[in-house]
């Protein structure tokens, strides 16, 4: 399957639900290439942008369970091939 290269938005609404995002975010660790977190503290909430290398199931299957996560909110983009 080809790779593709993309961004991820993450932002977290509660910040309760942060362990569980990290705990996803390790186990995908091999198909991310670099991760950049904010918190911003004056709205309670905590921004996460990530940029990925992967399969479009890979990158897809890490979105999926991010979205489950309550108050987590997942958006993504990906090269069209690479």
């Amino acid at each position: 399957m080809d790779k593709r290269i993309g961004v991820v938005g993450i932002v977290v609404e509660d910040l309760e639900s942060a362990g569980a995002v990290n705990s996803i975010l390790h186990e995908y660790s091999q198909i991310i290439v670099g991760r950049m977190g904010i918190p911003y503290r004056e709205k309670g909430i905590s921004v996460i942008s990530l940029i990925v290398d992967g399969t479009t199931d890979e990158i897809s299957a890490m979105t999926g369970k991010l979205g489950k996560i309550k108050a987590v909110s997942v958006k993504s983009a990906m090269t069209k091939k690479m």
